[in-house]
Order: C-alpha cells, then structure tokens, then sequence
C-alpha cells in the first residue's frame, strides 16, 4: 500500500510539473509566444504622431485610469497635430473600444509625450504633458475632465523641447520631485538643459538646471536599495561630444551630484532613447535596459559592490536587439521604447522594444521591425515579434503594454510616426471570439494617504512555489510614453500566490496570501481587497 501510495504521489508531482511546462512553453518546446491582433480601427482611434525636425524624436502615449472604472484610458501626443484622449469603453475579455473625448485643454498641439500622476494628491490622477515648448500640468477632475494647473502649482512651462520625464516624492515633501528632460534648444543643434523642480510647501518656486547631453529618458530609482532614489539620465550623443549616460544622486537639502568615476560609475556612450528596469536577477536590485541605435545594453550591478558600477549583459541574455530579425536588412537597428512585463504570464519576464528610423538615416534600417523579446527559464530572452504579428514596417517611437479589457492578457499600444497607431489586442494563444490566457496573473493597484497617494517608489513582490517577482513602482523611463494603474505578474499555473509590498519611507510588509487571476487593492496598512470590474466578472478563474 506504501509503495502504491509513493506512485501516485509521484506521478501528482510529474503531472503538476508537466502541468506548468505546458502553461509556460509552445509545442516547439520555447515559450509560448501571444497572438496580438490590430483591433485599432475596430476599436475606433484614428490617431498619428507627425510634424518635422522637432517631431523626429518623441512620441508617446499615456495610459492610465481618467474616469475610475479600472479601465486604462489613452492619451496620445500628436506633434504637430492635437494630442488625444480616447475612454476605454471595452468590454471585459471583449474587443477593444474606445471612445475619443475632444477637449481645449487635453487636444494641445506641439505634444511629444505623457505621464499620469497625481501631482496634488487628491486621488485622482494627473497628466504632466511634454511639448516642444510650452509644458503643462493637466489636473484631473474626475470623469477625464481636465484643467491646466500648470501656473496654479508653480511651474513654469518654457520653451524647452521636452521629451523625458521622472518623478518621484521625497521625505516631507506635499508635492511630488519632477525632473523635465530637454533634448536640444529649440531652433539651434546645442543640447538643452535639464529642469528639476523640488516644491515649496503647496507650490513650485525655481527649477534646479541639470547639464545633460540631449537628453530622451530619464527615470528616478532605487537601484542599489537603500531607500533612496537617484535619477538616470539617457542621453543621445548625435549633437554632443561630451554625451554620456549619467547617475545623480538625489539627497533631500543637497544639491544634485552627478556620480563619477571615483564613485565607482563607468563612463557609458550610446544614442540614449529609453529606460526601462527589472529585477532579472532576483537580488532585488532593477537591472537597466538601455536602448540606442544598433548598441542596446542591458546594465546589472557587478556583484557585492555598493557603488553604482555596472556591467553590460545584453549579448549574454540575448537581448541586442541590434538588427531586424526579419526582411533581410543588415543595416543597424534603431529602438527607442523599452518596456519590461510578462505577456505571455509564464512567470518569465518578457522585453518589448519599439523602433523605426528616426526619418530617411541612410546607414540605418529603413524596415525595422518592433521586438517582442520573451523570456526563458534559464535568464535568456528569445525573438517572436513575428510569430506575435506585431512585426510592422512604420517608424515606431512610445508604447505600452497594458491590459485594456481586463482579461489578464497584456495588450499593446504602439505610437508610429506619421501613421495610425497601433492598438493590438493580446488573446493569448487562442482567437478573437475564444481568447486563452496561457498562464495566470496577478494584477494590483497600490494606495496610501497623501502625500504620494498611487506610493510611487514602492517595490511590490509576488511569491509562488517557483520564484519571488519584483517590481519597483516608478513614474519615468520608456520613450515619451508613461503608465499608471495596475501592476501586473504573470505566474505561470499558480492558483495562489503571496505578496508583500514595501511602501516608502516603510520596512517590508508582511507576505498575504492572494488569489490568481485577479486584481488587487493594496491599501497601505491593510489586508488586500480582491476588485471585480464593474461591467462584467472575468469568467476565467
């Protein structure tokens, strides 16, 4: 009887592991690669990025909740044409719909890029929009009505041109850290300077200038985790000699220091695009993906150092990404908009990569194809952009990936130059009319009181039987192009899962058990409150 027992023991253990290998491979024995559908028309947005010389490099899109139904609403930069809002009118696990909300103060022209926050900590979230001069601050009122509140809280627009933008809330502080990156002086080929605005009390006074190189993404971090954030700046070299990515450190009632050589920095040259972090370690601590043309890095910490010296591991974890993998073009790549997630919700996180010549570069690839990079068990990522159906011909720039229909799935949201935008529903590995979620997920939202209201800094970890996912909670990074709303795991077949979240300024929380395939208020303070969207329950638990 023992012995019958051990077999069937046995046997339950090879099953349940066979279990998870199919949940997180395709039957070529890789991981399993998401059908992305172009549903842009159908889901009613008609919308493209354009404009000349200062139009070559931005062009972003926001995605974040306007109207608190859990829903991802869109706001996109135009260029030289009117930015965008479109209200998510998609139904769960549905098609894509959307809805556009025409306005004076959201339709400005001239914009690059966005990110949501909530600036005033009122609960409802901001948009701090990026233009070739003339930024703005757009307060959110509630049902994605806006109201420019840019010289209300102190900010003074000028006529920088913007494409990068980070914040994060230091000790003390009711308002919010916000670094605005500039790329050139508008009309000349000299590099802009970089504005920090720390607040004074309810209000912004003057801005801190921080010398950069062309700067096109910026993001604030606790890259070593010591409870502080220091601010990463990339910076494209194709106007300035000196270019260099740069690491400041960011002290409360210290002037902003740039880190050097005797600080342990190594000296980085690249065209500096985007920013995009991930703990793919598992120490913790975010590695940094750097895109450029024909160069991507991917940086980690060299190990048992405490000094901000890093490493390039992108040759080795397959993630170069220096040429199309498809069209037989040999010239080099040119990628702008980097985004760490699990699309696929294996528990292995994924890389996608947006790019496009910057217009006519002769000794760059004309047809170069968006990446989409998934990751393996081993630490390496491997190419399906194609297999995915996102292998398009236009000049990608901003992007996101983001659940629009709240099934689980990841979809994708790309900005093209000149042409549509690109909306891609993710059905997993199965059709429009019978979309499958592959593995399981996880997704929540983080609250706490004012200030800092969305715990912005926060680093939120999802622990299964097979692994501890790390997410650090930023507002920043990408190419143009910020998110807000739910943090999202993939878990592979995990029915359960536990989390902790480490809010700021606090120690780590304690481990609380959730369900999968759901989503998550985390209050801080108290236990996880499960949320059910409100239009339709999500069948597939």
């Amino acid at each position: 009887m023992r012995r019958r027992a051990l077999i069937v023991s046995m046997a339950v253990i090879v099953l349940g592991a066979l279990a998870l290998l199919w949940s997180r491979t395709s039957n070529d024995g890789g991981p399993a690669t998401p059908i992305y559908l172009d549903e842009t028309a159908a889901a009613g947005i008609t919308h493209a990025y354009d404009g000349e010389f200062p139009f070559f490099v931005g062009g972003g899109v926001a995605t974040f909740d306007c109207n608190d139904d859990g829903f991802p609403d869109l706001y996109f930069a135009g260029g030289e044409r009117p930015a965008a809002l479109y209200v998510n009118e998609s139904t769960v696990g549905g098609a894509l719909r959307f809805v556009v909300k025409p306005s004076s103060v959201t339709d400005l022209t001239l914009v690059t890029g966005a990110y949501p926050l909530d600036v005033d900590n009122d609960g409802l979230l901001d948009l701090a929009v990026l233009r070739r001069g003339g930024n703005a601050i757009l307060g959110g009122l509630g049902n994605c009505e806006f109201d420019d509140v840019t010289e209300k809280v102190g900010i003074d627009p000028d006529a920088d041109w913007t494409v990068s933008f980070s914040a994060t809330w230091e000790t003390g502080n009711q308002l919010p850290t916000m670094v605005f990156g500039s790329y050139l002086v508008p009309d000349t080929y000299k590099c802009g300077t970089n504005k920090l605005w720390r607040p004074t009390g309810a209000v912004y006074s003057a801005a801190v200038e921080l010398p950069g190189h062309c700067t096109l993404s910026v993001l604030f971090s606790d890259w070593n985790r010591d409870g502080r954030v220091d601010l990463r700046v990339s910076n494209d070299r194709n106007y300035d000699r000196e270019a260099r990515e740069q690491l400041w450190r960011i002290r409360a009632g210290e002037p902003p220091y740039e880190y050097r050589a005797a600080d342990g920095w190594r000296d980085l040259v690249i065209w500096g695009m985007g920013i995009a972090s991930h703990d793919l370690t598992g120490d913790g601590k975010p590695e940094i993906y750097l895109t450029s043309q024909s160069d991507n890095k991917l940086q980690t910490l060299e190990p048992g150092v405490n000094e901000p010296t890093y490493r390039d591991i992108a040759l080795a974890r397959g993630v170069t990404a220096h040429r199309p993998y498809v069209g037989g073009d040999i010239l080099p790549s040119t990628a702008w908009h980097p985004e760490f997630d699990d699309v696929n919700n294996d528990g292995f996180i994924d890389l996608f990569v947006a790019k496009g010549n910057v217009e006519g570069q002769i000794d760059y690839a004309a047809n170069d194809p968006n990446n989409l990079l998934l990751g393996t068990a081993d630490g390496t990522f491997v190419e399906r952009g194609s297999e995915s159906g996102i292998a398009n011909d236009a000049r990608s720039r901003g992007a996101a990936l983001v659940d629009l229909n709240l099934d689980g799935l990841l979809d994708l949201v790309v900005v093209n130059r000149r042409v549509q935008v690109e909306v891609r529903r993710n059905v997993g590995n199965g059709t429009s009319d019978s979309p499958r979620t592959m593995g399981r997920w996880l997704a929540v939202r983080l609250r706490q009181p004012a200030p800092n209201t969305s715990a912005v800094g926060a680093f939120v970890e999802v622990r299964t039987t097979d692994e501890i996912i790390t997410r650090e909670h930023t507002v920043g990074g990408g190419h143009a192009s910020g998110e807000m709303g739910w943090i999202h795991f993939g878990v592979g077949n995990s029915s359960t899962a536990e989390i902790r979240v480490t809010f700021p300024g606090a120690a780590p929380g304690e481990w609380q058990a959730v369900d999968t395939n759901s989503f998550y208020d985390l209050q801080r303070g108290a236990t996880p409150v499960r949320w059910q969207p409100a239009r339709d329950r999500f069948a597939g638990d």
